[in-house]
């Protein structure tokens, strides 16, 4: 079966903590655990098959029990899993975070696998599985940063990557910088939140309209920054358009910038104008956050 759309990234467990009101640091409260899978590439393929779309992930997961629990997963979300990067010297990546009422306190994601595999999980772009470097993957791409600088360096630049319409996303602030090599690349459209929109512009925003303005003219064919709960944008050469969030009880944080980009990449992908877009890809995450299923 071949895939409308390639998830490029992180596909790991996510293990998080979550407790119901404030955690200052170095707190002990009661609360939950839960080990689920995610990475930005998961949640995104995750989110693009609740709309219909058939996603196929390229990533590195190991061979052993954890992975193969992993991919078992993947394929329960109707997720592809036929161009995996799979190598027993590589152990499955984990993503672990803490979560309070107000949102996410603290992470450590490991993705040192996805790393230390690199450019391997491209193969099946150049290979003539999904495609080759005379007749490249001509679909949508959803990329993450919790690829290496070198490897997405390799990617602005590629022409495996040539006719592909690409989105990137930094799967953290600790991560926005390594998007600057998209910067200028006349196709891209990022995802961003207004604080890494800030770090990409080297200053800080009020809002993400403005955000987004200032990406666009520091070279970003587009940019769509989210702001929480405040008014989120969608910029390029044309205009700045934007729309407020539904206020909704916040019970989860992690995922919902993948929901929000995998929403409207599904709304565009069939034809929905900039508005639509903007205000399905808003209604989805507020349903992510909320708790409820997208």
């Amino acid at each position: 079966m071949r895939p409308d759309v390639l998830c490029i990234g992180a596909v790991l467990w996510d293990v998080i903590g979550r407790t119901a009101g404030a955690m200052p640091p170095g707190a002990d409260v009661p609360g939950t655990i839960t080990r689920a899978p995610g990475g930005v590439a998961f949640n995104i393929a995750m989110t693009l098959a609740r709309f219909g779309l058939q996603p196929a992930v390229l990533t590195a997961i190991g061979t052993d029990p954890a992975g193969d629990d992993l991919v078992a997963a993947c394929k329960t979300h109707d997720i592809l899993t036929h161009f995996v990067t799979r190598d027993s010297a590589l152990p499955t990546d984990v993503y672990l975070a803490i979560e309070d009422a107000r949102g996410l306190v603290a992470a450590v994601a490991d993705a040192r696998s996805l790393e230390r595999a690199g450019a391997r999980i491209l193969a099946a772009l150049e290979d003539g599985r999904l495609g080759t470097a005379v007749s490249p993957w001509q679909g949508p791409v959803a990329l993450d940063g919790n690829l290496t600088d070198a490897l997405l360096a390799q990617i602005a630049g590629s022409p495996l990557f040539a006719r592909a319409q690409v989105r990137v996303a930094p799967a953290s602030p600790g991560k926005a910088t390594r998007l600057r090599v998209f910067m200028g690349h006349p196709t891209v459209v990022f995802h961003v939140n207004r604080e890494e929109a800030g770090l990409l512009c080297d200053t800080r925003f009020a809002t993400a309209p403005e955000a987004a303005a200032a990406m666009v003219a520091r070279g970003a064919a587009r940019a769509l920054v989210t702001d929480g709960p405040n008014p989120a944008a969608d910029a390029s050469a044309t205009g700045v358009i934007h729309a407020t969030p539904l206020q909704v009880p916040v019970r989860r944080v992690t995922g919902a910038g993948d929901t929000f980009m995998a929403a409207h990449l599904a709304a565009e992908t069939r034809g929905a104008p900039r508005e639509a877009a903007l205000a399905l890809a808003l209604q989805a995450a507020a349903t992510f956050v909320s708790g409820d299923t997208v």
